[in-house]
């Protein structure tokens, strides 16, 4: 008799479970792998205990005076549980459900980006040599070449260096094209880098979308229009000297605001004070929430300000270097970051409000686009996290990270001249 129980209790949750599996590969082709994991991982650690209270109700009854460890309901749910698809894969793979966020994992998971998207450059820099070569000889068989006095002559009548032309025409090393940004995974492998404790999807990842959203203003000189500030002001470079500012990232934020005011016309607030050093000791672990209040503080006294930076530098194993060449100077490579107020264990946190979120990403993916066309290998990512860094005071917020503790502070200074240009070209249209 207790055989034929067992069997015909595992029949019933047998069936329950190709149910669940069928739902479950729904979701996923639906809705995403990401989303899916979630949901999937959360469904199967309370399966069990619905699939006794609707079909089973003995199972919600405890026998207080058992004299074993183990009932016979206890041995028929351990049995029927094997019987149902997933659950021991889910179970087996919630541990690693909560990753411990450190250093590590963020840069493993970004250096495994750019592993990623070198790959599709080598694959777009040799289909780009291909058409070179098909283009030349279509020209070859054409007509004949220019003479070498018609060429020095057009490159009299272009009147630009070698460096302008470089800053001045875009040169895209991966593909821009409509078709490409199309490809939710293709723009999330060559722009984004998704952080373990958050999650996104197509629905909010639309590269047309951001691209379409209008992000200009008018360069205004008789009222504040972006506001830079630290949230982390003691952050320095390879070559700071403790305690000196003038070698720290906020000196880094000294120069883009001379940049924007003198060469753009952009009037700049440019806020120094000390978020991370509480009565004479670093601490930056509530550094956003002392920041929070003072920012809100500043747009509040000035409603012209539109833009919204939050300048930092990012912390990297001492054997990385971030930098790169931009017009023959050592530039530090850049990487905005937007944090999307959910994360994976929690999903939405209502308590840190953003209604600014596809706003903030629209303008991440705009500065990296127009990075990619003019300084293809100026930016890193754009890193998104679950939470919120205070970028919820204006649609135009970012955290910008300028290179790292392993640059030099010249390197991040020089980074700030080819940022100034794509924040410009993206305020002004001109892009």
């Amino acid at each position: 008799m207790e055989k034929k129980v067992q069997r015909v209790i595992i029949a019933v949750l047998g069936g329950m479970g190709v149910i669940l599996a069928g739902r479950s590969i729904s979701l996923l082709q639906k809705d995403g792998y990401q989303w899916g994991m979630v949901l999937a991982g959360n469904a199967y650690s309370e399966l069990g205990e619905e699939a006794a209270a609707g079909y089973l109700p003995l199972f919600q009854y405890e026998e207080s005076d058992a004299q074993t460890s183990e009932t016979f309901l206890q041995r028929v749910y351990e049995a029927a549980k094997d019987q149902i698809p997933f659950y021991g894969y889910w179970k087996q793979q919630s541990a690693r459900a909560k990753v411990i966020e450190d250093e590590n994992t963020c840069h493993a998971l970004i250096e495994a980006n750019e592993q990623a998207a070198e790959r599709l450059l080598g694959e777009n820099q040799q289909q780009a040599i291909d058409e070179e070569n098909e283009r030349a000889k279509a020209e070859s068989a054409g007509g004949e070449a220019a003479s070498d006095a018609d060429a020095a002559a057009g490159s009299q009548e272009s009147g630009e260096s070698e460096a302008e032309q470089t800053s001045a025409v875009p040169h895209p090393q991966i593909d821009l094209s409509a078709e490409a940004l199309s490809d939710y995974n293709y723009v999330l492998n060559n722009f984004f880098v998704v952080d373990p404790n958050t999650y996104t999807d197509e629905n909010e990842i639309n590269a047309a979308a951001f691209l379409e959203k209008d992000l200009t203003m008018a360069a205004e000189k008789d009222k504040p229009q972006i506001l830079i500030y630290h949230t982390h002001s003691q952050e320095g470079f390879a070559d700071s000297a403790e305690g000196d500012v003038s070698t720290s990232v906020v000196a880094v934020g000294d120069y883009l605001t001379q940049i924007l005011e003198e060469q753009y016309g952009y009037q700049v607030i440019h806020m120094t004070d000390t978020f991370d050093l509480v009565n004479g000791e670093l601490d930056r672990s509530k550094a956003y929430n002392y920041a929070q209040g003072p920012v809100e503080q500043m747009i509040a006294e000035n409603p012209s300000i539109e833009v919204v930076i939050d300048l930092h530098r990012d912390g990297v194993p001492e054997g990385t270097r971030l930098v790169t060449d931009i017009n023959g100077k050592p530039t530090a490579r850049i990487m905005l970051f937007n944090g999307l107020s959910r994360t994976a264990d929690n999903g939405e946190l209502d308590y840190l409000p953003n209604p600014y979120i596809q706003d903030n990403l629209a303008f991440s993916f705009q500065l990296s686009y127009q990075a990619k066309q003019y300084y293809p290998d100026f930016t890193r990512c754009i890193y998104l996290k679950g939470y919120r860094y205070n970028l919820h005071v204006r649609p135009r917020s970012i955290l910008l990270e300028v290179g790292a503790q392993t640059n030099t502070f010249e390197e991040a200074k020089n980074a700030m001249e080819p940022f100034a240009d794509i924040l410009h070209r993206v305020l002004s249209g001109s892009g």
